[in-house]
């Protein structure tokens, strides 16, 4: 057969073993990398588990540390939960507003410079360290003032705002451009046809970067060791109080002398673990829910 007489067809069958075992070398490498994460994250869930099961009960989630040398009774971390429940909400209600309006502006309005350049900020934004964000907040709001949890929870949510913009600028180009076309085609405001047909349709986006980024301000300790650390053993719910959280607890359990600590920040550990697979998992639902329901209004 001449060189002229050679098809495409034939150049793909002579091709064809090695594409084969490249196809089956990449399948295996991709499976073994999935098993090895997989690995890592059993062995951290099992390793929490196993020292921390044995202080896992109500007295942890419901009695206040015993102070003292001569304390005695049972023991537990209720003010860091409660702490916790509060910063988290405050930084929550703070940075989904914000970070939902910045995202709207950013896919709806604003021009490609702008659009550009603010995408760049927040993920600079993303990438700055918890503990210089934590530095930040202590000289801008702690120092003359006193930590307290407000504090705390803005610089949590100084760290949840560009997770919550970048999830829902993604939902938003998910959205198809059809909708938005026939609704200005009917006359309808450009603002209107985003508040009434185009943000309706990324709930479930916005709700699922929100979860994530819960779970990721959930687990800090940096930040919070600058603006909310310095508290007492009572449960307290007043924000312009420094409170305690769970990771500080953590931080301060694990640097304790006595044994018993230990088992209670291992406790603590498993607690702050299982909600964050348990949001993980929520997201990743939610997620999907998202994308099936995108999916079909195409």
């Amino acid at each position: 057969m001449s060189a002229h007489g050679i098809t495409q067809a034939d150049v793909r069958a002579v091709n064809l073993p090695r594409r084969r075992v490249v196809n089956r070398t990449m399948e295996l490498l991709a499976w073994l990398a999935a098993l090895v994460a997989v690995a890592f994250l059993f062995l951290i869930v099992w390793s929490v588990a196993r020292k921390g099961a044995s202080q896992l009960n109500l007295d942890l989630l419901t009695k206040t540390p015993s102070v003292g040398f001569f304390a005695s009774g049972k023991s537990g971390i209720a003010n860091a939960f409660a702490g916790s429940l509060v910063i988290v909400a405050l930084a929550t209600a703070m940075a989904l507003p914000v970070g939902i309006l910045v995202a709207i502006y950013l896919s709806e309005f604003a021009p490609a410079a702008i659009r550009n350049t603010v995408s760049i900020a927040l993920d600079v934004l993303n990438g700055i360290p918890a503990i210089v964000i934590g530095i930040f907040v202590y000289g801008l709001l702690v120092l003359g003032h006193g930590q307290s949890g407000l504090a705390g929870a803005f610089a949590l949510a100084c760290i949840m705002l560009p997770l919550v913009a970048r999830a829902t600028m993604e939902v938003l180009a998910l959205v198809p451009s059809s909708l938005r076309e026939a609704s200005l085609g009917l006359g309808v405001p450009r603002w209107r046809t985003t508040l009434s047909i185009v943000l309706p349709q990324t709930i479930g986006g916005v709700v699922t970067g929100t979860v994530l980024a819960v779970a990721r301000v959930a687990g800090e300790t940096a930040p919070l060791l600058f603006t909310s650390s310095i508290v007492g053993s009572k449960v307290s719910w007043n924000p312009l109080h420094a409170l305690q959280t769970i990771p500080v607890a953590i931080f301060e359990l694990s640097d304790s002398a006595d044994p018993a600590d230990h088992a209670r920040a291992w406790a603590a550990a498993l607690v702050l673990l299982l909600f964050i697979l348990a949001t993980s998992l929520a997201a990743r639902w939610l997620a999907t829910r998202q994308r099936r329901r995108l999916s079909t209004s195409r």
